[in-house]
């Protein structure tokens, strides 16, 4: 096993000027750093993190607490998380939860046990013993998709929901489509509740009341867009348009509108939200509100990482702004009338 003393030995240096280099606690000379750098290379010496934790108290590593990393909107924010992670010398420590309050629990007590510096929290469902611990543990957090914290250490990067819903809503209008209705996710979920708003707004800003009808609950997957479009083709009046309140829930629900014989976007004009990969594959690619994701997760961690380098408090709230993409998934002629399936 290679030692710092090797190391120094083979550079000519102190064990303590290895050590600073090792650690980056002290500047070095750009000739001595070149040393220990070859000397380091060629022992192949490796520190011994665990035993750096401990000396430091810090880990260089963060932990992600998700509901499912297999999610292409959370799998698009993960991949903003590790390289920000990685261009900073942080290694991440990924936690799936399928929102189970008792695995949010464990997972957060694993967290702590493995010495992590800081944690980011993206759950669509967290329970109240899980926020509890949350706002009790001491680490700095950041959380993703949430109501603003009141937590101290605690930040929370969201996206504008709410202008994200106006978004949609106003290009349907355009289009003059006005029987709505709308696929949310559930009540607990706060941007849905500001999506649900957002669009409420819009409509009655037009004249337009939403009937309770016109608004389905899903639990945000595709079989869950899927199962409400069955819902609503089952009522006596199929919408002109549907705006879902993710991509995920808009193509399940193209899926089961194409199953009763429906045409998209003649009969059926959709809008997604988040912007997923899929969505711009699919037939019709499928207009949607880009969610900036990539960008959500980078700033989790920039956040994170200001506040342990620099001892920067975390900024309360932090909030990007969507914006609408259109491709083909909402009809461009306002004359056309929306065909009923048979029954």
């Amino acid at each position: 096993m290679v030692r710092l003393k090797d190391v120094a030995r083979d550079a000519g240096v102190s064990v303590t000027t290895v050590s600073h280099v090792v650690n980056g606690t002290r500047r070095v000379a750009p000739a001595t750093l070149a040393r220990v750098q070859r000397a380091i290379a060629e022992l192949g010496y490796r520190p011994d993190s665990i035993a750096r934790a401990l000396k430091s108290n810090r880990s260089h590593t963060l932990g992600m607490i998700v509901t499912a990393a297999n999610n292409p909107f959370f799998a698009e924010i993960i991949r903003g998380v590790e390289d920000r992670c990685f261009a900073n010398g942080y290694s991440l420590v990924l936690c799936n939860t399928d929102d189970a309050d008792a695995k949010q629990l464990t997972y957060l007590q694993t967290l702590r046990d493995k010495r992590v510096d800081g944690l980011i929290v993206m759950t669509a469902h967290s329970g109240a013993d899980f926020l509890a611990a949350l706002a009790r543990q001491p680490l700095p957090t950041v959380l993703m998709d949430a109501d603003p914290a009141g937590a101290h250490d605690i930040a929370v990067v969201n996206d504008d929901s709410r202008l994200g819903a106006r978004l949609a809503i106003e290009h349907l209008l355009s289009r003059g489509l006005r029987d709505i209705a709308l696929l949310t996710g559930p009540a607990s979920h706060p941007r849905s509740r500001e999506r649900l708003a957002g669009a409420r707004e819009a409509l009655g800003e037009a004249g337009i009341v939403l009937p309770g009808s016109k608004v389905v609950a899903t639990n945000l997957l595709a079989d869950g867009g899927y199962r409400a479009m069955q819902a609503l083709l089952q009522t006596r009046s199929c919408p002109q348009a549907l705006f879902a309140f993710n991509d995920l829930v808009a193509i399940g629900a193209m899926r089961a509108a194409r199953e009763h014989g429906l045409s998209l976007p003649d009969d059926l004009s959709v809008v997604g939200y988040d912007d997923i990969e899929l969505g711009r594959y699919f037939t019709p690619a499928l207009t949607t509100v880009h969610q900036p994701v990539y960008e959500l997760g980078d700033m989790a961690v920039t956040q994170l990482i200001e506040r342990l380098e620099h001892r920067r408090p975390l900024q309360r709230t932090l909030q990007l702004a969507p914006r609408l993409v259109v491709r083909e998934s909402v009809r461009r002629d306002r004359l056309a009338e929306p065909k009923h399936p048979s029954r």
